[in-house]
């Protein structure tokens, strides 16, 4: 019992002497996790620094695609943001309010994906608020993000979209899915390059999207292994 006793105190302190100093502890169980204690496996759990990403799906909603990844991440648990297109959202408004009612955030994509950069101020508030009014019909509320098409910025534009009310919002992680490259290299492109905090672009229309909903369980499963957490957008 004196010799139990000593590596419980043991235990203890070493555990407390981690959490008091901070130190990176990993949350994978060590190779003798029989012989470690209860309270230790609780203690490093709680002091492992979190790690989140953000998926983002451009270009719908599509009456193919959409409904497919919406399946997906479902499935998994997973929120994501959706940056729409008016036009899409007008031609299908249930598959918005679908999004929308799983938790998703839906977002500004423009009407029709022009250049922003190459549009007069009248038609660039043509584009955001026309889609703005159609998002809100269908959502309830009025998009605070707006994703550029091809990701084409500037000062003027990200001046105009401050007087509209929008927060610019880019990516960080682009596997060019939309080129079709194949289903593998699309998941091998986020896996090399996500870390936390990353913006992954990704698209649910716009044109054949198959790749992109066989990669996605596939980026899903890897990252959720390796302990990320999913959250959505919304430019607060």
């Amino acid at each position: 019992m004196v010799r139990d006793l000593r590596l419980m105190i043991s235990t203890a302190l070493t555990v407390g002497l981690t959490a008091t100093l901070g130190l990176a502890v990993s949350t994978e169980p060590p190779a003798t996790a029989t012989s470690v204690a209860p309270a230790q496996v609780a203690v490093t759990r709680q002091v492992a620094k979190p790690k989140w990403v953000y998926l983002t799906f451009d270009d719908g909603p599509s009456a193919r695609y959409t409904a497919q990844i919406l399946k997906i991440l479902q499935a998994y648990h997973v929120r994501a943001t959706f940056f729409e297109l008016g036009q899409n959202v007008k031609r299908y408004p249930a598959l918005t309010r679908r999004v929308d009612q799983l938790g998703h955030s839906v977002q500004n994509h423009s009407w029709s994906h022009p250049n922003l950069t190459k549009v007069n101020w009248a038609t660039f508030k043509y584009q955001v608020r026309t889609t703005d009014r159609y998002l809100k019909a269908q959502t309830g509320y009025t998009p605070r993000c707006l994703r550029p098409p091809y990701g084409a910025t500037n000062r003027v534009v990200a001046k105009r979209a401050a007087m509209l009310g929008k927060k610019l919002t880019l990516w960080t992680v682009d596997p060019a899915d939309w080129s079709r490259p194949g289903t593998s290299v699309i998941v091998r492109r986020v896996l090399a390059k996500v870390r936390s905090g990353s913006v992954v672009l990704m698209h649910d229309g716009g044109g054949n999207r198959s790749q992109t909903v066989a990669a996605l369980p596939k980026i899903l499963k890897a990252l959720k292994a390796r302990g990320y957490l999913f959250y959505p957008l919304w430019c607060h």
